[in-house]
């Protein structure tokens, strides 16, 4: 019968729902973990693991394996199911390693690895109706986790009681033996208390986890995620400020490190990496310039490790799971959604939704679509607003509440990316969500008027745009462009034919409020020029510059004119 490996354990994507209840699994997992050591032998513990497997997930244990002698054995046991011969032979082909096996009568099966120090001790093998869900095999993977340290523990047990006998029997020195044993009870005795205080820690957080260390080994302990930037600190001389790695050398150290099994002495720290199915979450740290640390403290150390990386596995998937979901709300909101369901949906995410919003989109030229979003939503963080965010059609969009439209993300934003080459459009307020697409609509007018206009880098709101609404909407260009050329044909032709910039000179003559001073400093001409050039528009366009409604109606087709021809 053909065995099917599967590929090598690898982080498991995030669960669609996990919560107390999933932490309430862990607990009881390590509180199966305590009762392993109690001073079982290796089937004991192996029948421990089969019982508890319906607890934890719809599926059944079909068959134990132990290796014995370097050969497959499995282990006796009151079911009679479907393992047999032909089960037998396929563990044997599976060399180690996790398989998919088959059985009869059974729709799917899984033969789950249990190793210690990188060797593989033996195998569970559970049966489904279907392939089981993330979150099922998550704790199914952490159940075997915990059963092959008990395997190993076990088997250290008979060792010694092997050992113990040996010495009988060869008459060695008794007072020898007894301390021996004494010694070996004594040892086991504390990683029974590891343990123990193990599977209450991990049921706390990490300040717990690196306290229980703390407490055991009595040095300084240090937990920090995967790029070096500290997490926990237990006990006295934390560093401050904490120093910071350089990336690359951070990198060595953890390839370094993921190269030998346990803890790594680095200088003055022993440093163990926390992860999961292939993942690095981070490391724990022992403190050690004095070198004190023996095998109890690498053993401590080791375990807590264990723990940790379920602990920050977990935190990772509550992370990715709650940013999913707030992506998805954002998207709903924007398209369109009933507001009782959007209600209860933001307040599941931890966002109060009542009250007046507004959609703000960002756009920023060359910075990847995750770099802007994530400096968006530090941005925002940091100016204290409150607000949803998401990404749309390759732009990053916040749903921001609130009444004042936030103008000052577009600097706070320009600071933080280094570059001011990046638009941010502000939509219109939005008192409940159903209100949010229109707002999203106007958002993303304004965010385009901008970038087309003659200082396309800034912040527009869609409240501030007075008449270019008419073009900021797209339904009024044909007849804008119209009255521009009416009013401006005449001096847009003698410029292209001469090469000069009169619609440019009356553009802001009209902007600075007809101030000839200010005008002729920003063509950067002297008085008696411009004075010159106003003359030749009078004759050029035939229009009396003195008439208001003529002044008006040249003031707005210049304004339309600047905001249509785009930078320069």
């Amino acid at each position: 019968m053909a065995t099917h490996p599967t590929a090598p354990r690898q982080q498991l994507p995030a669960p669609h729902a996990w919560g107390t209840e999933g932490r309430n699994g862990l607990r009881d997992l390590f509180l199966l973990s305590a009762a392993m050591f109690e001073g079982r032998d290796e089937d004991d513990v192996l029948r421990m693991a089969m019982a508890a497997v319906e607890s934890l997930a719809p599926c059944t244990a079909e068959a134990g394996y132990l290796r014995t002698d370097g050969a497959w054995t499995r282990i006796a046991d009151a079911r009679e199911g479907a393992a047999g011969p032909r089960l037998d032979a396929q563990i044997r082909d599976l060399g180690g390693e996790d398989g998919i096996v088959r059985l009869p009568g059974r729709k799917w099966c899984l033969a789950t690895a249990l190793r210690a120090s990188r060797e593989t001790t033996g195998y569970l093998v559970v049966s489904a109706e279907s392939r089981l869900s993330d979150e099922d095999q998550f704790l199914l993977g952490a159940l075997a986790q915990q059963t092959s340290a008990a395997l190993a523990n076990a088997a250290g047990r008979r060792s010694e009681r092997e050992h113990a006998a040996a010495l009988r029997h060869a008459h060695h020195d008794r007072g020898e033996a007894i301390a021996e044993l004494r010694e070996s009870v004594a040892e086991l005795e504390f990683q029974r208390s590891v343990h123990e205080a193990l599977s209450q820690a991990s049921a706390e957080s990490e300040e717990g986890i690196a306290d229980m260390v703390r407490a055991f080994t009595h040095l300084p302990v240090a937990v920090e995620d995967p790029f070096g930037n500290l997490r926990v600190w237990s006990g006295p001389g934390r560093p401050d400020p904490y120093p910071r790695y350089e990336l690359v050398r951070r990198e060595q150290e953890l390839q370094s490190a993921m190269r030998r099994a346990g803890p790594v002495r680095t200088g003055s720290r022993v440093t163990c990496i926390a992860q999961h199915r292939g993942k690095v979450f981070g490391t724990i740290s022992l403190v050690d310039p004095g070198r004190r640390a023996g095998p109890h403290e690498r053993f401590v150390l080791d375990h807590a490790c264990i723990a940790l990386a379920l602990e920050m596995s977990h935190q990772r998937q509550l992370a990715e799971v709650e940013l999913r979901l707030r992506r998805e709300l954002v998207e709903d909101l924007l398209t369109g959604t009933d507001d009782a369901g959007a209600y209860a949906r933001s307040e599941a995410v931890g966002h109060d939704l009542h009250g007046p919003h507004r959609v703000v989109v960002v756009r920023w030229d060359g910075t990847a679509g995750d770099e802007a979003a994530g400096a968006a939503g530090r941005c925002a963080a940091r100016l204290g607003l409150r607000f949803l965010l998401g990404r749309r059609s390759g732009a990053t969009v916040l749903v921001v509440r609130g009444a004042a439209a936030p103008q000052a993300l577009y600097g706070t934003l320009a600071d933080a990316l280094g570059s001011a080459g990046g638009a941010v459009g502000i939509g219109g307020r939005a008192e409940s969500p159903a209100d949010l697409p229109r707002s999203h609509r106007e958002a993303v007018r304004a965010l385009d008027f901008r970038r087309r206009s003659r200082t396309p880098e800034g912040a527009t709101a869609y409240d501030e745009l007075g008449f270019h609404r008419l073009l900021a909407d797209g339904e009024h260009e044909a007849d804008a462009a119209e009255f521009v050329d009416e009013w401006l044909g005449p001096l847009k032709d003698y410029d292209a034919a001469h090469r000069t910039g009169l619609v440019r000179t009356l553009a802001l003559y009209f902007d600075s409020g007809g101030n000839y001073d200010e005008t002729a400093a920003a063509l950067t001409v002297h008085r008696s020029t411009l004075r010159y050039r106003l003359g030749r528009i009078r004759e050029v366009t035939g229009h009396d510059l003195t008439d208001p409604d003529t002044r008006l109606n040249l003031h707005v087709a210049t304004r339309i004119w600047q905001a249509a021809s785009g930078p320069g």
